[in-house]
């Protein structure tokens, strides 16, 4: 959790289904609380209700968790737009698109079907503000007050949600390009872009082959996707495709494989987009990563003089750092990739059409693009410790840090850092030789449980 807050983290509020916060209950009160909040800035005259559009993944508790929501939205007086499975930079792009007060994702991303979350997009496609989470936080505190019946909210479910979406993705690809003669193998997660992603490849003129496009509500993310690509490496070569594409279940995330079976990662993604884009004359500023970017993609990015900045685990610091140095290009390398002059968020499809356009202008395969990056092993230890535990306060292990540091003397990184949900302080050591790093990484993880154990 970040601050004080009670219910939202980084990314929403996410949880196993039926324990706190993920209830029927609590999500009818935050689909109040949040249309009272939202309503209240609106700028709404006489008689006007704000307008809500929400959207969701393909997992079975989706449905409960909508009509939640949707009771809850309509208390407070809100009008209510289903959009139904749809990704969920769909959901950003559509309450832009129909002028909306706010988007509502339902979505628990990568997780298993087990999880659910519910996470927002601003009336601009945005992730919402620290301040406006905060004041639903505080709403939720207060009993629901359902308006009277003639004030109550409306639902209504847009038809178009889809081939809205396709189109928009479609025209992020340059007019003047097409896919004609690609072979796709396209994974969808058994996710929210069954129904979308396929479409938008093969409308560029892509042969496209589609697997994870059978959601059950119970198998999205499971052996399958971008959290799991054999399954897409498999398929790539058993169809002898030219590339595979692989999406998370919500549709955020992306990573690539080539004819080889090569998984092409969010660093080296971001690595393509970028250099394509510099040597086209089309980087604006630099490119944003964060504290788990590899130390081999910056390295890369040096020698190409693309400035490089590291935020926070994390989309939405990538994207605050971006709107800080007015750049357009950052992310992840679990996949999560940010083309702000595309898009107002991370968008798989759209990040994997911005890969897709470096290859067909340059001529170029993956490997070629890819191969300034040489990727260093990382390894992380978790280091249980006592809640408060504040490792940058103890001189034993700041002094462990320096020492390793100077031991890897600029040929790899060290990175300490907390767990957000878990009383955990995750030690991460990156370097050329990985047995060496795993006797590194060892070493500190052992400074750091003992400096622990020493505070109690």
């Amino acid at each position: 959790m970040t601050g004080s807050r009670r219910y939202f983290g980084t990314d929403g509020i996410r949880g196993t289904v039926g324990e706190f916060p993920i209830t029927p209950e609590l999500v009818m009160h935050l689909g109040y609380a949040a249309g009272k909040v939202l309503a209240s800035g609106a700028g709404l005259g006489q008689g006007q209700h704000a307008g809500v559009l929400i959207g969701k993944d393909t997992r079975i508790s989706g449905y409960m968790l909508e009509s939640a929501l949707q009771a809850g939205l309509s208390a407070a007086g809100v009008d209510i737009y289903l959009a139904g499975p749809m990704p969920t930079p769909a959901v950003a792009y559509l309450t832009r698109a129909l002028r909306l007060s706010a988007g509502i994702v339902i979505s628990a991303s990568h997780n298993p079907f087990g999880d659910n979350g519910i996470k927002f997009f601003s009336a601009h496609g945005n992730k919402l503000p620290d301040a406006v989470e905060h004041s639903i936080e505080a709403r939720l505190e207060q009993p629901i007050e359902t308006m009277p019946s003639a004030q109550l909210g409306k639902a209504r479910r847009i038809d178009d949600a889809a081939g809205r979406y396709i189109e928009f993705c479609k025209s992020t690809f340059p007019a003047e390009l097409d896919l004609r003669g690609l072979k796709l193998v396209v994974d969808c997660a058994h996710g929210a872009t069954y129904h979308v992603a396929g479409e938008v490849f093969h409308e560029l003129g892509a042969d496209v082959i589609t697997i994870g496009d059978l959601p059950d509500g119970l198998n999205i993310n499971h052996e399958c996707g971008a959290v799991h690509p054999q399954a897409l490496q498999e398929a790539v070569k058993a169809n002898r495709a030219d590339l595979g594409i692989g999406f998370d279940g919500d549709g955020d995330r992306v990573v690539m494989v080539d004819a080889d079976g090569l998984v092409y990662d969010g660093d080296q993604l971001v690595y393509i987009i970028a250099a394509y884009r510099r040597a086209a004359g089309l980087l604006q500023g630099g490119v944003v990563g964060t504290l788990m970017t590899n130390f081999g993609m910056e390295q890369a990015l040096s020698a190409l003089e693309i400035p490089f900045l590291r935020a926070g685990v994390g989309d939405r610091y990538v994207l605050e750092k971006l709107q800080e140095n007015d750049w357009q290009i950052g992310g992840e390398n679990s996949g999560h990739i940010i083309c702000l002059d595309r898009h107002t968020t991370g968008d798989g499809i759209v990040s994997a059409l911005q890969v897709l356009h470096a290859v067909r202008a340059s001529n170029q395969s993956l490997a070629e693009l890819a191969k300034p990056v040489t990727l260093y092993p990382q390894v992380l230890v978790n280091v249980r410790v006592n809640r408060g535990f504040d490792f940058n306060a103890d001189a034993n292990v700041m002094g462990a840090v320096e020492d390793l540091e100077q031991t890897l003397s600029g040929s790899g990184r060290v990175l300490l850092r907390a767990s957000g949900t878990e009383p955990v302080i995750r030690v991460m050591v990156e370097g050329s030789d990985s047995t060496r790093i795993r006797e590194l990484a060892d070493q500190l993880a052992g400074a750091v449980a003992q400096a622990a154990e020493a505070a109690g």
